[in-house]
């Protein structure tokens, strides 16, 4: 599929975030609760299948399937610079003659150095994005390289209907304000060398390191996820904070040209304040938006908290969420994840329908050690709704990537091998893959090959097979 220029998107766009999909109906039949993942009829039991690159047992597929990793962290890359590790979100941005380019999300902290040529960092802080080129005809990887070098927690993002990646900070930081004190969790970023503002979205062109700017009016804050609407160019957008976080939309001026400014607002849920515990399943909820009258106050005054955006937001009477992460367009339908939402923490999916402004709960984890954490979304070319794991109880090991459809509810598409040992590239994987949550799902869109990371130790899956015989 070749690039489509920006003045041809509303026509022609891109599904967000990895391939083509297929319509689903109404989901109130499977709205009652989470379960573990069992195996689906049409695909049998998981099983170790041997990785083609390593010759290790990593992963657990259905008969049939099989992968190669690639990119591993500590590799060097074809311009020279060693591939980064805590692998993240992944879409794949172009399409030409079969070869697919993807570009990887690296959610790294410190500022003791960018990834790729400092020259062309926004910052000294580690976080960034890489491109990779995989071959769908001979089945390789091909080129690789460093995209965007010198931003902080690089965490998802969404690819764009005209050929980029919004690559987003979860990481709201202002340098002159850092003196005030913020959450705990800027205490493990170690950002002494820091010397620019952070929690934006940047857009990345995978052709390599541009000199990059920060979208600021899309807010300063917790950011996680982007889709598109192809249609309307309008950005929805996912934060990933605690103990209240916000579902955002960004209205550009000029469609397709976010640098050009827009109006950013928070959705509202008539008769919520919150949606983080006690929502009821499959019953639609009537919605509207408030306006961020400031997207740039990212902190709460005389603090450092990164709560500026969405106490904006709940002031004007918008509704709080918990830890929202993966977001997805299809259909008319935006669908996103809250990771620890819901009476037992463990989880929620939602659905907005644009067009009648209603939203829904689909999905409900109900216990914290079982399939839980929704984390990055992608719709299968066959129409189920392909999560990652990033569980949230004590056992945490042998994460799944699980399929969730309206016939045929939750199931397991993928495993990390619980039985994995070995190393490899110098990583010990019963110590890294064995405890890692997956990211970054996506397919080509002919739906031959599904792409997928696992965030620890760093490494890009290619996996392939009779997609034929399910719904993946």
């Amino acid at each position: 599929m070749a690039r489509t220029g920006r003045r041809g998107f509303l026509k022609h766009g891109l599904i967000a975030a990895g391939g083509l999909g297929l319509g689903l109906t109404a989901w109130s039949r499977i709205a009652g609760g989470g379960t573990p993942p069992v195996f689906h009829k049409a695909l049998g039991p998981l099983a170790p299948v041997n990785d083609q690159t390593s010759g290790l047992p990593i992963l657990n597929l259905p008969q049939g399937f099989q992968y190669q990793s690639f990119a591993w962290a500590g590799e060097t890359l074809g311009d020279g610079y060693p591939s980064p590790s805590s692998c993240d979100g992944m879409g794949v941005v172009k399409e030409e003659h079969g070869i697919v380019t993807l570009v990887r999300n690296h959610e790294l902290r410190g500022s003791s150095g960018p990834i790729g040529d400092p020259e062309k960092a926004w910052d000294n802080t580690g976080g960034g994005t890489t491109t990779l080129k995989f071959d769908t005809v001979r089945g390789r990887p091909l080129d690789s390289l460093i995209s965007l070098g010198g931003t902080l927690n690089n965490c998802a993002g969404g690819v764009t209907p005209w050929g980029t990646w919004l690559s987003c900070e979860e990481a709201p930081m202002t340098p002159a304000l850092r003196h005030l004190g913020g959450d705990s969790r800027q205490k493990l970023w170690r950002l002494k060398d820091a010397r620019k503002s952070h929690g934006y979205v940047f857009e990345v062109r995978p052709e390599g390191e541009q000199n990059p700017r920060p979208i600021k009016a899309m807010g300063q804050f917790y950011h996680e996820a982007t889709a598109i609407d192809p249609d309307s160019g309008v950005v929805y957008m996912t934060e990933d904070k605690a103990p209240y976080a916000g579902f955002y939309r960004y209205l550009p001026d000029v469609p397709g040209q976010l640098h050009q400014g827009g109006k950013l607002q928070m959705l509202r849920v008539e008769g919520r304040n919150e949606l983080i515990r006690s929502v009821p399943r499959g019953k639609p909820m009537a919605t509207d938006w408030v306006d961020i009258a400031d997207p740039g106050q990212g902190h709460a005054a005389r603090t450092h908290d990164g709560a500026g955006v969405v106490n904006q937001g709940l002031l004007a009477g918008a509704t709080a969420f918990l830890s929202l992460e993966g977001c997805i367009f299809h259909d008319g339908i935006v669908y996103f994840t809250s990771k620890a939402g819901g009476e037992a923490g463990a989880g929620q999916v939602f659905r907005l329908d644009i067009a009648q402004g209603l939203l829904e709960l689909i999905y409900e984890a109900t216990d914290r050690n079982s399939f839980s954490g929704p984390d990055n979304i992608v719709f299968s070319p066959r129409g189920s709704l392909m999560i990652c794991e990033d569980r949230l109880g004590m056992f945490t090991k042998a994460q799944y990537i699980a399929g969730l459809s309206e016939l045929d509810g939750l199931f397991a598409f993928c495993q990390v091998n619980p039985d994995l040992k070995g190393t490899y590239k110098g990583h010990n994987l019963s110590r890294t893959a064995l405890s890692s949550e997956w990211a970054g799902v996506c397919f080509s869109s002919d739906g031959q090959w599904m792409f997928v990371n696992l965030y620890n130790p760093g490494v890009t899956f290619a996996i392939s097979g009779p997609w034929q015989d399910g719904p993946v």
